[in-house]
């Protein structure tokens, strides 16, 4: 899609045939069908643009509760930060008091978004399209007033000065992810001048980012935050928006926000090793990631089955919102016969395989370890005290944690 095109779908003409193409089958197989309906009302490039954007406003719904008043690109999705993580991130920028925020590499504006509820934001990108899309998506969500949009590329071009920078480089090339922190575009080391005039500056990272790659940004906060048991992002915060150290974020399906916070320096417990209690514990994905494991077993007081292995024990159930909790009905050495054999004793009906240390397919072994018996149940293939070993469990009901409130662990 180009600008033109854009600025046509913003026209009245444009808004109604988004609407046909939203009120038609959006599915895989009807597409070539439903463009050729939209091309009797429009052209070519106009059917299709249409069509692109009614798909991309159903996919975009679990990011953007009003995705359908929004405009997207593909790409910018998949790369857009959803409202709940930005809007994470925004309490930080509002607790600094920043009068302006520069949001570079805006794309289609989900950061840029959720920062004007907290201040003046300057948007700025270097693709004229993506900046007229999160104009656009501003408006649609009355928070325009706020933004100041400006095309600039920051590899030859300082960025506008502001008190706080938010900074999002691309993770992907040629439509591929970049794993890769020297791969991000713009280069990611442009920092170091910036931050020579704005010391606060909060970096989006892919959660696989290495702690190598970091080593030559000095002090600095490394929070990986996930949503709903999904690991989503990490950021990088540098000045007076972060403290140095690794931060677990959790936020639950009710937005309420947990976090585990170890400080730069600051030894983790050395925690009991055992064989699998009553209770069987996985800690978050942000919790491992941040290796915050062993952190989160001394608050907890439970065990961990082994050394390598982030699962935790104990022989009583310990609510909390950094791990999900099953009850262990027993464990045993690993050996699939005899695993097959019990779950058909213990009646067992779909089976669902999780695994830490095993190199075995969990759907191949899920399909045939499930039976026609009347318990759903789980079986966690891991490490017990260095040997391979099964343990059988079943679910407990989900932690109901109070609605809208914070809790700060550190």
């Amino acid at each position: 899609m180009d600008l033109e095109t854009f600025a046509w779908l913003l026209t009245d003409a444009g808004r109604e045939l988004i609407a046909v193409a939203e009120a038609g089958d959006l599915s895989d197989a009807a597409q070539l069908s439903e463009i050729s309906r939209l091309r009797r009302l429009a052209s070519p490039i106009q059917a299709a643009a249409a069509y692109e954007t009614a798909l991309l406003r159903r996919r975009a719904l679990p990011k953007f509760p009003d995705a359908e008043r929004m405009f997207f690109v593909r790409e910018a999705l998949e790369q857009a930060s959803g409202i709940t993580t930005a809007r994470h991130r925004a309490k930080r920028y509002a607790q600094l008091d920043a009068g302006l925020i520069a949001d570079l590499c805006c794309g289609i504006g989900g950061d840029t978004l959720a920062l004007a509820r907290v201040a003046r934001v300057v948007a700025v990108d270097n693709d004229p399209l993506r900046l007229a899309i999160a104009r656009a998506n501003a408006t649609a969500l009355s928070c325009a007033s706020q933004i100041e949009y400006l095309e600039l590329d920051l590899e030859t071009m300082a960025p506008p000065q502001a008190d706080a920078i938010f900074f999002d480089p691309a993770r992907r090339s040629a439509g591929r992810r970049v794993f890769e922190l020297a791969k991000y575009q713009p280069p990611i080391t442009l920092i170091d001048t910036w931050r020579q005039h704005t010391p606060a500056i909060g970096v989006k990272l892919a959660p696989g980012v290495a702690d190598e790659d970091l080593v030559g940004f000095g002090a600095f906060e490394l929070e990986f935050i996930s949503v709903g048991y999904e690991l989503k992002e990490a950021v990088l915060w540098l000045g007076a928006l972060g403290q140095a150290g690794k931060r677990a974020t959790v936020i639950d399906r009710h937005d309420a926000t947990h976090t585990l916070f170890l400080p730069t320096g600051q030894a983790q417990p050395i925690v009991p090793l055992q064989e699998p209690g009553k209770v069987l514990y996985e800690p978050d994905s942000a919790v491992i990631r941040a290796g915050l494991v062993q952190m989160l077993a001394g608050q907890l007081g439970v065990a961990q089955i082994d050394r390598e292995i982030a699962y935790l024990t104990s022989d009583q159930v310990i609510e909390t919102p950094f791990a999900r909790s099953w009850r262990v009905i027993e464990w045993m050495p690993f050996n699939l016969k005899r695993i097959q054999a019990r779950l058909r004793e213990l009646d067992a009906g779909s089976v669902t395989v999780k695994k830490r240390g095993s190199p075995l397919d969990t759907d191949l072994l899920a399909r045939k370890l499930s039976g026609t018996g009347s318990h759903a149940l789980v079986v966690a293939l891991t490490f017990v005290l260095g040997k391979p070993a099964a343990l059988i469990c079943e679910s407990m009901p989900i932690t109901n944690w109070p609605l809208g409130h914070e809790v700060m662990s550190t």
